[in-house]
């Protein structure tokens, strides 16, 4: 299968300390990929690396053949959803410029929206289930409803690949269910690949079709089904160790741990 992410002997340091090294990971196009691994472990430097927020120290990332500033700069290759959004609740704005918000990439600052945009910003609210909501102030919704209205301001723009940073934390195990299947509609609906970065590994082989290990270095690569027992452990020991509840035997893999 062809691949809409390439990512080649990736290392990143901040100053001396290094946070991923020899990251080889390919992306195939319509895959659902999830990124699991400690805290500390590199997910969230591997996502800001893929955004272009930071530069690698060595190795290459090309996204549609593009590095990530320029795939970022297209305003339609890449969805986004941050762990924690910035908008702020104080801010009268309504759920439907939320959304809009997500067609700045794509028609700059200066331009008017399309009509066919603005159109499609509709039916991503109906198809979010936030229709009804849409002349509602963001603030006023709940927690769920804002996390749907930026899943859609993600896909406002018609991406090929979607990010997800850690969009289950503080979910139930019932609202975890609905997030699972509402992604994968999305997913088969609009024919995205989808990347989703989490501790939660419960949520990620419910998701994923691919499972990525990553502590520093990439320890697994693989279908869900085939992730051996002992690199879960191994992987998750020095959280494990943090709660007091290390598993006997278990030692965090090699390599300086990342912020």
């Amino acid at each position: 299968m062809a691949t809409i992410v390439e990512i080649e002997d990736l290392d990143f340091a901040y100053g001396q300390q290094l946070v991923l090294k020899h990251i080889h990971l390919p992306i195939e196009r319509g895959s659902t990929l999830g990124i699991i691994g400690p805290n500390g472990g590199g997910k969230t430097t591997l996502l800001e690396l893929m955004l272009g927020l930071l530069q690698p120290t060595r190795g290459t990332i090309r996204i549609e053949g593009l590095s990530p500033i320029q795939a970022t700069a297209a305003g339609n290759i890449i969805g986004y959803l941050p762990q924690h959004h910035a908008l702020r609740t104080q801010v009268p704005i309504s759920v439907r410029q939320v959304v809009r918000l997500g067609l700045l990439g794509k028609t700059g600052m200066l331009r008017r929206y399309s009509k066919q945009d603005l159109s499609f910003v509709e039916t991503l609210m109906d198809l979010v289930g936030l229709a009804d909501l849409a002349d509602r102030p963001f603030a006023s919704i709940s927690g769920g409803q804002r996390q749907r209205a930026l899943i859609a301001r993600a896909l406002a723009a018609r991406p090929r690949l979607l990010l997800l940073d850690e969009p289950t934390t503080g979910i139930d195990a019932s609202g975890q269910l609905r997030f699972i299947e509402f992604i994968d509609q999305l997913k088969r609906q609009f024919s995205l690949t989808v990347v989703i970065v989490s501790h939660d590994l419960r949520a990620v082989t419910a998701m994923a079709d691919r499972v990525a290990c990553l502590n520093v270095t990439l320890h697994y690569h693989d279908a869900p089904r085939r992730l051996p027992p002992d690199v879960v452990s191994a992987m998750f020991a020095c959280d494990l160790e943090a709660l007091g509840a290390a598993p006997p035997g278990a030692a965090p893999p090699g390599g300086a741990r990342a912020q």
